[in-house]
């Protein structure tokens, strides 16, 4: 069976480099740990004729649904998570703020919060 696609469109350069090691998502109610997931660039909006580029296999280690207000409330957390993320730059409060917005949710959502690491090769 093949793993189930996750899309990094909008951090297909973190992935790549491998300093993104946490994402957020909606309606990813059934992800949980020890899942192998194939890390894509775009997964949905593909026009006629274009290819899906996968990026590499993923395992999840943690997943756990968790309110975005949380790295707000809590600085550091917040700053270590959009690192995690792949966002060193930001603080948590700029990581919510972008992710509610590209995402059309509020602080209180609690998306599921997805670690993994990076698998080189799935032994069958």
């Amino acid at each position: 069976m093949m793993p189930r696609n996750i899309s990094f469109s909008l951090t297909t350069k973190q992935f790549r480099d491998r300093s993104k090691t946490v994402t957020r998502r909606l309606k990813w109610d059934s992800v949980k740990a020890g899942d192998i997931l194939m890390g894509v660039e775009k997964a949905m909006g593909l026009k006629p004729g274009e290819k899906m580029v996968r990026l590499g296999l993923i395992r999840v280690t943690e997943a756990r649904n968790e309110p975005l207000q949380l790295l707000i409330d809590d600085p550091e957390y917040g700053k270590s998570e959009a690192a995690k993320e792949g966002f060193p730059e930001m603080s948590g409060a700029e990581f919510v703020e972008m992710f509610c917005k590209h995402m059309k949710v509020g602080p209180s959502y609690a998306p599921k919060r997805i670690e993994f690491e990076y698998v080189d090769e799935v032994a069958e």
